[in-house]
């Protein structure tokens, strides 16, 4: 039997079903925590996901893409529930709503994990609509807390949506306290606290957490890391950009894996590390997740200096 994942993202996998006519749809794979654990494991890193999906076409299409990507199917559970969609119905601004009352993704049953992964997971990673819709939010919360007291560090990414609203500020606050490592964007940053101010949100996280690292990612602007009283920021390297989807997905991937296989780093090349990760997602069409070799490439033509 093949070793246990180093790494966990737990949440939903879904389908994005794009409009792209006026009576056609166009059907892709996707969540947030679900792109995160394909990212890690295209960059070698033994990887999970954590999470439900249902037994029909759409779930067939996820399952077969977690197949491919290599992650361990051991953590994935099918069920005979409706599957969790997502309708994108404009794209430029991104328009949406999700189809989801007592779907797949909301059974996920912890408990049917494989015996041991709590003892060899050294990340679990956290976020996207799972934590802002029960039961599974309260369901993950607790997985969280179960990784962190057995030793493991906490990632989270909130990466907003229109239904986190102020029924979701508690949610937010607890996750903030709990992480080694928050990402957010600059678009999250103004929906999660419904006002512009991204530095009065940034320093609210900051009271919440002072011993985390905040990635704070902003679009072409590059990224920015905030831990104790370092603060760097890194601008992306000149690409041609195909498609930005999966960008912050994957540079979510990018700090992880570096401060998982070089943890001696300072912050300085693990922001970077993030950038490059981000910047080659967008390198391809769809949620892209970057190789090792693309991630070393980058990195080189990207500058990281003091805020």
């Amino acid at each position: 039997m093949s070793p246990l994942p180093r790494f966990v993202s737990a949440g939903e996998a879904l389908t994005d079903l794009i409009r792209t006519g006026e009576d056609q749809w166009l059907s892709k794979t996707g969540g947030a925590p679900w792109n995160v654990a394909r990212v890690m494991s295209r960059l070698d890193v033994p990887s999970a996901f954590a999470g439900a999906v249902s037994q029909d076409v759409f779930g067939d299409a996820l399952w077969g893409a977690s197949e491919e990507a290599g992650l361990d199917m051991r953590f994935m559970q099918r069920v005979a529930r409706s599957p969790l969609l997502a309708m994108v119905y404009e794209t430029h601004p991104p328009a949406y709503f999700f189809i989801g009352d007592q779907s797949a993704d909301l059974a996920f049953d912890p408990q049917q994990l494989p015996a041991g992964w709590l003892s060899a997971v050294a990340w679990g990673h956290f976020g996207g609509i799972s934590l802002a819709r029960e039961p599974l939010a309260t369901t993950l919360l607790n997985l969280a807390r179960s990784i962190k007291q057995a030793g493991g560090r906490i990632s989270y990414d909130p990466n907003f949506r229109q239904l986190m609203d102020a029924r979701y500020d508690p949610m937010l606050q607890q996750m903030c306290r709990l992480a080694d490592v928050i990402k957010v964007s600059d678009e999250d940053l103004q929906g999660l606290f419904r006002h512009d101010d991204a530095a009065a949100a940034l320093q609210t996280i900051r009271q919440w957490n002072p011993n985390a690292a905040i990635l704070y990612t902003r679009g072409a602007a590059g990224a920015e890391l905030l831990i104790h009283d370092e603060h760097w920021r890194c601008a992306p390297p000149a690409i041609t950009v195909v498609d930005t989807v999966g960008a912050g997905d994957a540079s979510m991937g990018g700090l992880l894996y570096s401060l998982m296989q070089q943890p001696a780093m300072g912050w300085a090349e693990h922001l970077a590390c993030a950038v490059a990760a981000g910047a080659a997602a967008c390198l391809v069409a769809g949620a892209g997740a970057p190789t090792v070799a693309q991630l070393t490439e980058l990195r080189k033509r990207v500058q990281v200096d003091p805020a």
